[in-house]
């Protein structure tokens, strides 16, 4: 497994531990908690997709004529399909927020139908995270491995490197490291 695969795979497990953790705090009613896993969760989420769209995408699609498999219509399907996706879960977590934000400012008495709300989205959005993240792991990350250099999958892994450490000013380094 190549530098890149591992990178982008231990990212996936990272962002799967918040979700775990939001989810926790979710069913334990722990709402403050449960707002600040789901900003974190959809912030890690979130870059890690701009991370694959500027980089990883556009240098798999760019080295398709070294091989013969994939086809350029295979790939382009597969990537096409990762992005349908990546918009599904941006669009979700977005409305989850909203949720969120409306539930800390309502008396506990009325935050029952919120919270199950946001459960049913995270769950929609762990389903197809789950597929989503097997069809990353075993195409575009072990094309990326097959079609590049080593040279070329260090410089990938250096904007891969770079992209997901760039997170939003809200959250600590070690915060963002951390979870």
């Amino acid at each position: 497994m190549g530098q890149v695969s591992q990178q982008l795979i231990d990212d996936h497990a990272a962002i799967d531990r918040v979700l775990k953790e939001l989810q926790a705090a979710l069913w334990s009613s722990d709402l403050e908690t449960a707002h600040a896993k789901l900003d974190l969760f959809w912030a890690r989420l979130a870059v890690h997709v701009r991370a694959e769209h500027l980089h990883v995408f556009p240098t798999v699609l760019s080295s398709l004529d070294r091989a013969s498999a994939p086809s350029p219509d295979e790939a382009q399907s597969v990537v096409a399909e990762l992005r349908q996706d990546h918009d599904f879960f941006m669009h979700q977590l977005a409305l989850a927020v909203e949720i969120m934000r409306e539930l800390l400012t309502l008396p506990r008495q009325f935050v029952a139908e919120g919270v199950n709300n946001v459960k049913k989205i995270l769950l929609e959005v762990e389903e197809r995270l789950v597929r989503h993240n097997e069809l990353e792991e075993t195409q575009i990350y072990r094309w990326a491995t097959i079609l590049l250099n080593s040279e070329e999958q260090a410089k990938l892994a250096n904007q891969i490197t770079t992209e997901l450490l760039k997170h939003p000013p809200r959250f600590t380094l070690s915060t963002w490291l951390d979870e």
